[in-house]
């Protein structure tokens, strides 16, 4: 499309555009509120907009009036999917604080899913914890994320469902592995874990990993039970006990680099 890098500053601001249709080349409503009210973009600048199916487009604003601006495409991008294995993180509700916490990490780190789940010991008791408002702060968290990563797709929020429905869920997997964060005894070392698991399987042929986190409370001694039925290892952090946004965090850059995400 006859653009040329040099000339167009290395570092634009990102934006998430996900309901972009080549047909409407206006920016108006909240999208436009953002870039021009509260970004400060100005006609005749480049930014990026992210537009979903690991695609974005560098525009320019051509003009702007009050409450719209006619942009035009200058080049078109394409984002490198999430590399394989996909990271499904399911965890037990917690608090809606720790949530946003572990969602926009999620985001950051690469995360593919994450699955809130209803279990023995979670902060929320039933499934229908998370009212609209509740799911549009959430959302706005997971795009801002994206915006700041640049990954060319929007993490997954599933609805929260209970423990058992996961599980179902992960068992009608195929090319999978998986695992539990327990703060009980677990002869098992998360690090010896993976290692055996990439070795044990063909670490291609792998599409996704699952990884379990509790509430605060940890895992009651039934829902142990249940996930070594299922065909899931209880690994440890390490004789300390974690926060659950700290252990999510710590599960998923284990994981990412003994899957050679980031070596």
């Amino acid at each position: 499309m006859g653009w040329i890098w040099p000339k167009i500053k290395k570092h634009m601001r990102r934006y998430w555009h996900g309901d972009f249709s080549p047909q409407n080349m206006v920016l108006s409503g909240d999208l436009f509120h953002h870039i021009y009210t509260v970004c400060h973009q100005d006609e005749k600048e480049h930014f990026e907009l992210l537009i979903g199916n690991n695609k974005s487009l560098i525009v320019e604003t051509v003009s702007k009036e009050k409450k719209r601006a006619l942009i035009k495409i200058i080049a078109e991008n394409s984002i490198p999917d999430l590399p394989k294995p996909h990271i499904v993180l399911a965890m037990s509700f917690p608090k809606l604080s720790t949530l946003e916490s572990v969602l926009e990490k999620s985001v950051e780190l690469g995360v593919k899913k994450i699955i809130p789940f209803i279990s023995d010991f979670s902060f929320f008791k039933t499934t229908d914890c998370l009212s609209e408002n509740k799911v549009e702060r959430l959302t706005k968290i997971i795009i801002s994320a994206t915006q700041q990563t640049g990954r060319g797709e929007l993490i997954t929020l599933s609805p929260v469902v209970k423990l058992g429905d996961v599980l179902n869920e992960f068992n009608q997997k195929t090319n999978k592995l998986g695992l539990f964060a327990y703060e009980g005894k677990s002869e098992i070392k998360i690090r010896s874990y993976l290692q055996n698991e990439f070795k044990r399987e063909n670490s291609t042929s792998v599409e996704e990993f699952w990884i379990f986190v509790g509430s605060e409370g940890g895992f009651s001694t039934q829902e142990v039970a249940l996930f070594s039925k299922n065909g899931l290892k209880s690994v440890t952090l390490g004789n300390q006990i974690l926060r659950v946004e700290t252990a999510c965090i710590s599960l998923v850059s284990i994981l990412k680099y003994e899957a050679e995400f980031i070596k």
